[in-house]
């Protein structure tokens, strides 16, 4: 692979996960990322701004919005099934209840900080009404709004993601490979102690001679450094008093939101079976769910659009793979958020934030030393 290949970096040339040489399980598709699922799109704002003593409403700024679209903009309209599950409910993920109720959600979903979440929700409604009036004009919408907790280094209090960031966003939203990192929603969030965020990952799978892509997508801001594990190695136990600068002493209030997409056919229940998977992977790396982390995934799968606009007066047809043959896409949603939640990782560097409050990278060398 050359120092181009997506897999490798990032499009700004941040190393991601499989630069370090280390071993992965799973086949990942052209980006390994959530937009190899076809007509997905990921946009971020990212706002990063002011440094020294919190003063509320000023700054210091390091926080951000992720929107993630699930069909092309011209198709937000037709819904996609999808299922939730919250793994410790410490946290918000707004339009779960009609997802529950049917099956299926249409809309981008938006990630930011916890105190913004009510934002990015009216924004996008006031985006769709913008690029796509019919949808809106006689009926209503419940997109979907997920939060994870950056107080810690940003002013969060302040309230400093506008309807304009959200909006940019959304406008922003492509496909291909995208940053990870210290990016959009993830601006301001920690795992295991080290400075994380925004990561993403996919894997093909194969099924009666059809290949399909399952994509995820990490808000990761989790984790105590003691319980941090890189393909079964419980290297946070070594880095537990070691030379690293250690963060800035805080309580813990950490979450993470994932979001798995796919183009494989599975009805809403097969979706939800597929969310509750999520926190498989998080294991991997060292995440118990703690009690004051939210902990909630949202599923969805972009086939059988036909079937979700269903007309009323005959029935609706639609395609699924079998339950029977569900495992092989179990398998791809413990790989994908595990090496998603590593790529937020490594695809960081350390920062400051308000009243001086510092946290590490993880160490690029470390990884080096130990897996190279």
């Amino acid at each position: 692979m050359s120092s181009h290949d997506p897999h490798l970096r990032t499009p700004s040339g941040k190393p991601r996960l499989r630069s370090f040489g280390i071993a992965l399980d799973g086949t990942p598709g052209r980006f390994n990322a959530i937009t190899d699922v076809p007509g997905v799109s990921v946009g971020y704002t990212t706002l990063i701004s002011g440094d020294g003593p919190l003063k509320v409403g000023i700054g210091p700024v390091r926080t951000g919005v992720t929107a993630i679209l699930p069909r092309p903009v011209q198709e937000l309209s037709t819904p996609v099934f999808a299922g939730v599950f919250s793994q410790n409910g410490n946290g918000e993920l707004t339009g779960t209840h009609i997802i529950e109720e049917t099956g299926a959600f249409n809309f981008p979903v938006t990630i930011t900080n916890t105190h913004s979440c009510g934002v990015t929700r009216d924004a996008t409604l006031r985006w769709m009404h913008k690029v796509l009036p019919a949808a809106l004009d006689t009926g209503w919408g419940l997109p979907v709004a997920a939060e994870t907790y950056d107080g810690f280094l940003n002013d969060i209090n302040g309230h400093h993601v506008s309807v304009e960031h959200v909006v940019a966003a959304l406008d922003n939203a492509a496909g291909g490979a995208i940053e990870e990192g210290s990016v959009g929603g993830g601006t301001g969030m920690i795992t295991f102690g080290f400075k994380a965020g925004s990561g993403t990952a996919s894997r093909v799978v194969e099924w009666q001679d059809r290949h399909y892509t399952l994509g995820v997508f990490v808000q990761s801001n989790f984790g105590q450094r003691r319980n941090f594990t890189i393909r079964g190695r419980r290297i946070g136990q070594e880095l537990v008093g070691s030379a690293i600068r250690e963060a800035t002493a805080r309580a813990e209030k950490g979450s993470i939101i994932a979001v798995v997409a796919t183009d494989a056919p599975f009805l809403p229940h097969q979706m939800k079976r597929l969310a509750r998977r999520v926190p498989l992977g998080i294991a991997m790396t060292g995440g118990y769910g703690y009690h004051s982390s939210g902990d909630i995934f949202l599923a969805f799968s972009t086939a059988n659009p036909e079937a979700a606009l269903a007309p009323s007066g005959r029935t609706g047809h639609v395609e699924f793979i079998p339950d029977v043959d569900i495992d092989p896409f179990f398998d791809a949603v413990v790989q994908g958020v595990e090496e998603a939640i590593l790529n937020a990782l490594v695809t960081n560097e350390d920062m400051t934030g308000r009243d001086g409050n510092f946290v590490p990278a993880l160490p690029k060398d470390l990884l080096k030393q130990m897996f190279g």
